[in-house]
């Protein structure tokens, strides 16, 4: 299986306390975060990473190289400008030779199962299927809903009404057939795509997963991530 690591993000929220690299590379125990992520694709059968890189994107490339070392091959899509996660996506998609790849932010440790990804999609002949968690307060974020199917009806749904429910989780399992329908620049998958996919009639659907999930975005996460290693919440 092949995986598009999306990591050209400049991360400024972080700036505060990692300056001197991407994001994704802050430091875990003199491991960069992202060590952690293609560990746990790895594990879960990727056996090919595309690094989607944008901000001081060679550090990514020194520290992985070809890939050999982490136990998959790499290759490294890199952005001239800003292009949204749909446009980093597109980029890095000429890399893409299997009839499905998935896609994940590379800021961020989900750990799901990822056959279960792949099973819904071929069961239910998906053109992307994707993960949602379950968050105390939706109002936060964008809602997305799934029926009792498994299929997609709802996605970045906007509620001013403080209640538990269900958002995206940012990992996808996407047709590659969906490429050509990504245009060319800078365009976001959350915000443009997705709901065009949706109303355009796509089959998406997927999951709810209660998994440990983190997104280093900002300090207090990061050292939160440092504290669940070191006391071995994540291994």
């Amino acid at each position: 299986m092949q995986a598009i690591l999306l990591a050209g993000g400049l991360g400024t929220r972080l700036r505060s306390v990692v300056s001197d690299r991407p994001k994704p590379m802050a430091l875990i125990q003199e491991k960069p975060f992202m060590e952690y992520v293609t560990r746990e694709l790895v594990r879960n059968g990727v056996t090919d990473i595309i690094f989607a890189v944008g901000y001081k994107g060679s550090m990514v490339e020194e520290h992985f190289k070809d890939g050999n070392a982490f136990g998959f091959r790499a290759s490294y899509a890199y952005e001239e400008t800003l292009l949204g996660t749909a446009g980093a996506i597109k980029n890095a998609g000429r890399y893409i030779t299997e009839d499905c790849f998935f896609v994940l932010n590379a800021d961020t440790f989900y750990q799901i199962d990822y056959t279960r990804l792949v099973r819904q999609q071929n069961e239910q002949k998906l053109d992307m299927a994707l993960v949602l968690r379950r968050v105390p307060d939706v109002s936060r974020y964008g809602q997305a809903v799934l029926d009792e199917n498994g299929i997609l009806t709802g996605f970045n749904e906007k509620t001013e009404a403080a209640r538990p429910g269900t958002i995206n989780g940012g990992i996808y399992l996407m047709k590659r057939s969906l490429l050509d329908e990504i245009p060319e620049g800078k365009v976001s998958l959350e915000n443009d795509r997705i709901p065009c996919w949706l109303l355009e009639g796509k089959r998406l659907g997927g999951f709810v997963n209660d998994g440990y999930f983190i997104d280093i975005g900002i300090p207090e996460a990061y050292f939160q991530f440092q504290k669940d290693v070191e006391t071995g919440v994540v291994r």
